[in-house]
């Protein structure tokens, strides 16, 4: 039996982001906001993925400037790191993850935690003015919340809190959400996941769909 289907990429994007505008609710996001989370669904195929979907402190806006700035991308995961299309970048932007670092099994121990959390002690040099892109651990969103709660590292100019799981991860975006002075995005309760995290630094890294 030969299986006829659609060939075309770019039609299959567009009638793909086409779906999930009409089937959506999505007027709770900006016109900014919308393309991110349009992106952000499609990624995972659930369309119910809108509600649990929050910006906070004009993030997109925000990491999208620093973006077309040159500021380089964080990533807890190589999950993450790998998923981002570099062509996509506007400014070539530097991607980070530190995850398979030698130094970082013997720092997680030193540090008492995960090796997703001591990954993020590696990234003090380059985190200032980045954008942040956790799509995995909550063990690294919570210790980066921590140590910029102690003023133990820069700033980042905007987080992706997007971790996964039935521990820590709900809990962590809850924390990040009520961080005031870093712009964030997140997916509420135990949804998240890489993809759903490289799809958002892929919508505001290019505003084409």
């Amino acid at each position: 039996m030969i299986h006829n289907y659609e060939k075309n990429g770019q039609l299959i994007y567009n009638e793909s982001f086409a779906t999930i505008r009409s089937e959506s609710n999505l007027d709770h996001f900006s016109v900014e906001e919308e393309v991110v989370a349009v992106r952000m669904i499609h990624a995972c195929g659930m369309i119910e993925l809108a509600k649990s979907i929050f910006f906070y402190s004009n993030m997109a806006i925000l990491a999208r400037e620093a973006l077309e700035s040159g500021a380089p991308i964080l990533c807890d995961t190589k999950m993450v790191s790998e998923g981002i299309t570099r062509s996509r970048l506007p400014q070539n932007n530097e991607i980070i993850c530190t995850l398979n670092e030698p130094s970082v099994p013997k720092l997680a121990v030193e540090i008492g935690n995960t090796r997703s959390a001591a990954a993020v002690e590696l990234w003090k040099n380059k985190i200032k003015g980045g954008v942040v892109a956790i799509g995995n651990a909550p063990t690294a969103l919570f210790h980066l919340l921590n140590m910029l709660d102690k003023g133990l590292i820069d700033r980042p100019a905007a987080i992706i809190g997007c971790p996964v799981g039935f521990v820590g991860a709900k809990e962590s975006k809850v924390a990040l959400s009520k961080t005031v002075n870093v712009p964030s995005l997140i997916t509420k309760g135990r949804l998240g996941g890489s993809a759903i995290t490289v799809a958002a630094i892929n919508a505001l890294a290019s505003r084409k769909e």
